[in-house]
């Protein structure tokens, strides 16, 4: 039954976050930064290791490139900011800096290599092996960045339920028509949005990496086209 695997990554995000968000109080401002940077140094090497899984790095850098013009154009990381603002004014009372919670879980959720072909396995066959590997790592995650970040962690759920939902989703629908290089040509431009990502957490780089998410929409198309 396809969709499994992305019921059981939202939950695994739900329970390590709230785990997270009660222990987070107990932990020193030290071992929080401690704890930050060691997460940012883990995806710049997620992010690297993502990227050489495809041969041609131009197909990368033309769709970051593409994509970038487009994210900028529509605001995106903008808008997920302003977003994750109107839910700290709302529900925050000034303990939890919601909107980077939510904005950073989000992204390193959404754009690794086990998202888009656990997501479009599970479509296609039904196999939700890698998605379940996934949702451990998710768990883990998590509760570190809830542990750090706070409560606006738990709303990253929301972003895995729609994005893996709708990866699944296609695949399903439309699996057949992406051959593997398509696939591995959007892993790896995912993994330049990760090595953004994780610079942006070991505060080296403030990075706009959510203006850069329609990168892996031109990657397959781009791969698709190339022939011609």
């Amino acid at each position: 039954m396809i969709g499994v695997g992305t019921a059981i990554n939202v939950v695994a995000v739900l329970v390590g976050a709230g785990v997270g968000t009660l222990v987070g109080a107990r932990l020193s401002e030290g071992m929080r930064e401690t704890a930050m940077h060691a997460i940012g140094l883990v995806t710049l090497l997620v992010g690297i290791q993502s990227f050489l899984r495809f041969e041609n790095p131009l197909v990368p850098l033309v769709s970051v490139i593409l994509g970038l013009v487009v994210g900028e154009f529509l605001d995106l990381d903008g808008r997920l900011k302003r977003f994750g603002d109107a839910l700290e004014r709302r529900f925050s009372k000034g303990g939890s800096p919601v909107s980077r919670a939510f904005v950073t879980t989000s992204l390193l959720f959404c754009v690794g290599p086990l998202t888009i072909l656990g997501s479009l396995q599970d479509g296609i066959s039904g196999d939700y092996d890698l998605l379940a590997l996934k949702s451990a790592l998710d768990f883990v995650a998590s509760l570190s960045f809830a542990s750090v970040l706070g409560w606006g962690v738990l709303l990253s759920a929301g972003s895995v339920l729609v994005v893996q939902g709708a990866l699944t989703l296609a695949g399903a629908l439309f699996g057949t028509f992406m051959n593997e290089p398509m696939i591995l040509a959007m892993t790896s431009t995912g993994g330049v949005l990760l090595l953004g990502l994780g610079l942006g957490l070991l505060e080296l780089r403030d990075i706009r990496v959510a203006n850069m998410l329609p990168a892996l929409l031109l990657a397959p198309l781009l791969v698709a086209v190339a022939p011609l």
